[in-house]
């Protein structure tokens, strides 16, 4: 008995020494397009649910993120020490049907160091725009529109049992904090039901108006409704990929469906939620609307931050509704929350490179 036993131990230190993964959990990996296994970066897919149980005070954003240039934002980003990020679309720019090389560009951005880092300590919300929806200017008629919101949702670590995994679109809405100081976030998908734009021959602008398509689709429409409704919160965040306000640019925005944007002013005057502000991207530069709609009890402001990698070329375009400048330089957004009482105080600032702040203009509510 005591031999065989010596024996059995005898065998098994020779397989543990000869095999020592068995000793100890692998790596994660996964099977390149070349046949080649990867090591996957633990840290960086580690699921990160989003936790509401605070508000945060500190909350950057941004949009228009090209993974093939240098990603020296996140760095300046991280100095702001934002407790929450939101994504305002073109993520990543793919632009391709290939779902597995949409993947990997969001891949490649999740395991990029600074971006790895800021994730530590900030929780990230969001939605695609058009080039990481798969298609420019894409809309309802793209093909791969189920496969590109899967790969959002995977990217964002959104649970397999949300309900935001279960229905058609990428929308969404997060209420962060407790009392009289929560925040709501509710973010809109402008691509999956959007009907298809035509272009102007003339070339004045890139589209022609197009007065009976619809953006948001019928059932975010009535989605968008009752979470503006039923809000809790003294300060609500509408996210949208383009611009809602600025209308005089001949660009993606609302403005192109002429009767949708009067439709979300509309609701937003008809319901009055408390303290409403919008955030978009999409246009390359930075610059803040403002509108007194007739009903509400305050101004809506709309604050675009676009241009991470890249920006536009071009001089100052028209915007009548402009507070501010128009600034060409490559940003992010940050909005600074503090309370009196009930009422959110909210510095609007645009920073860029080296942290460097380009405008700040404060709302009090």
């Amino acid at each position: 008995m005591k031999k065989a036993f010596l024996i059995a131990a005898t065998n098994l230190f020779v397989l543990l020494v000869a095999f020592p993964v068995f000793a100890q959990t692998p790596p994660p990996q996964e099977t390149s397009k070349s046949g080649n296994m990867e090591v996957l970066d633990a840290e960086a897919f580690a699921p990160k649910p989003i936790d509401t149980t605070t508000a945060p005070t500190i909350i950057a954003f941004g949009s228009c993120n090209k993974m093939t240039m240098p990603q020296t934002m996140w760095q300046h980003v991280i100095v702001n020490n934002p407790q929450l990020w939101v994504w305002l679309g073109d993520i990543i720019y793919a632009d391709t049907s290939d779902m597995r090389a949409l993947a990997a560009h969001y891949k490649k951005l999740k395991t990029t160091p600074d971006y790895k880092r800021m994730r530590i300590k900030t929780q990230v919300i969001g939605v695609y725009d058009d080039h990481d929806y798969g298609v420019n200017d894409g809309c309802k008629d793209y093909p791969m529109k189920k496969g590109a919101k899967k790969c959002l949702m995977d990217f964002l670590d959104v649970p397999a049992n949300s309900v935001i995994r279960k229905r058609d679109g990428a929308y969404s809405s997060y209420t962060f904090g407790k009392g009289v100081q929560r925040i709501k976030f509710i973010v809109m998908d402008t691509r999956y039901f959007r009907d298809p734009l035509e272009k102007d021959s003339t070339k004045q602008k890139r589209y022609l108006p197009n007065m009976e398509g619809d953006v948001l689709g019928e059932a975010q429409w009535k989605w968008l409704e009752h979470e503006l409704r039923t809000s809790t919160a003294n300060l609500n965040v509408l996210c949208s990929s383009i611009q809602v306000i600025a209308n005089d640019h001949g660009h993606e925005k609302w403005g192109n469906f002429p009767i949708q944007r009067k439709k979300l002013l509309s609701l937003i005057a008809t319901v009055k939620p408390k303290n409403l502000l919008i955030l978009s991207g999409d246009r390359h530069m930075t610059e803040v609307s403002k509108m007194q709609l007739e009903g509400l009890p305050y101004p809506l402001y709309d604050f675009t931050s676009s241009g991470m990698t890249h920006i536009r070329s071009g001089v100052e375009e028209a915007n009548r509704f402009r507070v501010g400048e128009m600034i060409v330089k490559k940003n992010f957004g940050v909005l600074k929350v503090s309370w009196n009482g009930e009422k959110p105080i909210v510095a609007l600032q645009s920073r860029g490179q080296l942290n460097e702040l380009f405008q700040e203009i404060v709302v009090r509510y």
